[in-house]
């Protein structure tokens, strides 16, 4: 075949393929969204309804009795999450933040982002390969003067009813929030026994404990402990504020349906708080809540620690106070109260960290699964 009947086949095939229809398949047309206000949703993981806001996390009635630091800090949405069940083939956020906060050392991400989690089930309906799956973060406007952030996280569902779970951001306050929906969608409170009401955990503590410097909201330790336990975890870590002040102890002890206590104090505490302040923090939990199980996490030995002499003495110093006043308590009542030491081994010293200090995603999965084990008997 010369080259010019090439040419013509070519231009004939050509011809033919272009005079078929389209066999592309166009995406439906988007629906309208509708805001489905998050109050009228679940909300999880809070330790009280009487909040002075909708998603702070401590009652109202303690702005007046403690630090103005620690109920400032408190107002971070830290842990709480939004449960919700819906059918709508696209689902995403609006949220107004409360300060629009940025910290050198945290992603923006994980400070004032939201996570999107689905859950996959499997069959028979919930067996144990069934779990929470992430689905997307949106990434917070950077504009000095913009709280409001939106974000569809994903599109082209498959119009099926799925359970969801939103967690909101781990360093800012979130004042209002919405989930998008298309206008003729349902949307349910979920399924109740994902994430089970019943059982909860007080988690309280310092930044750490808090979230930073989690990349997202979902991979704070409360958060990952919380879906690998299907029960609330209350995040009571308030960033330079867990110094065991008595008020907390007391407000916590009146948590309703506790079925946990875990204290991470150390990092924001002295040797001397350690020493004197340990005990009577314990024993007004302990008191108000006998039947209830109290672990106490010994503080972080920081990676620097190995090498600056005065921290290689003073981290486990602390340490050592705080766990005479454990050994106290042990000896007066064996029963409820557990200690776990080197919380921080295991391989986050060395790449677990963004400053040597607070955890990154590595060094919360870390944190979480030493802990996972030890909590799970006594949630039943």
């Amino acid at each position: 075949m010369n080259v010019m009947s090439r040419i013509l086949m070519a231009l004939t095939l050509f011809v033919m393929v272009a005079s078929f229809p389209s066999c592309a398949v166009e995406k439906p047309a988007a629906r309208p969204l509708r805001k489905v206000n998050v109050l009228d949703l679940r909300i999880i993981n809070k330790g009280w309804e009487d909040t002075a806001r909708p998603f702070g996390r401590l009652q109202a009635w303690l702005e007046d009795s403690v630090r103005e630091t620690l109920w400032e800090r408190s107002q971070c949405s830290s842990g709480i999450a939004v449960r919700f069940a819906t059918n709508s083939r696209r689902v995403g956020v609006r949220y107004l933040l409360r300060l629009n906060t940025h910290m050198p050392h945290m992603a923006d991400t994980g400070l004032k982002g939201t996570d999107l989690y689905i859950f996959e089930e499997g069959e028979p309906k919930f067996p144990g390969d069934s779990r929470w799956r992430h689905v997307n973060t949106n990434r917070p406007g950077s504009e000095k003067d913009s709280k409001w952030n939106e974000k569809i996280y994903v599109e082209n569902l498959d119009g099926k009813m799925h359970d969801y779970m939103i967690y909101l951001p781990l360093y800012d306050g979130v004042e209002e929030m919405y989930v998008l929906v298309e206008d003729n969608a349902v949307v349910t409170t979920g399924f109740d026994r994902l994430i089970r009401p019943e059982k909860k955990i007080v988690a309280y503590g310092t930044s750490i404990l808090q979230g930073g410097c989690a990349s997202r909201p979902g991979m704070a330790a409360t958060n990952i402990i919380s879906r690998a336990l299907n029960c609330e975890v209350v995040n009571l870590g308030i960033s330079g504020e867990g110094k065991m002040d008595f008020v907390m102890a007391r407000a916590m002890a009146a948590i309703p349906d506790v079925d946990l206590f875990l204290l991470d104090p150390v990092p924001n505490s002295t040797e001397m708080m350690c020493d004197t302040l340990t005990y009577d923090f314990v024993n007004i939990l302990r008191k108000a809540r006998p039947d209830v199980p109290i672990v106490m996490l010994e503080g972080p030995l920081y990676p620097y620690a190995r090498y600056d002499s005065y921290f290689g003495d003073y981290l486990p110093r602390k340490n050592a106070a705080f766990r005479r006043n454990y050994e106290r308590l042990k000896a007066e009542n064996p029963a409820n109260l557990y200690y776990v030491d080197n919380i921080m081994l295991d391989g986050i010293e060395d790449d677990g960290t963004i400053d040597g200090i607070h955890l990154s995603d590595l060094g919360f999965k870390h944190y979480a699964d030493k802990l996972i084990p030890i909590l799970k008997p006594l949630i039943k």
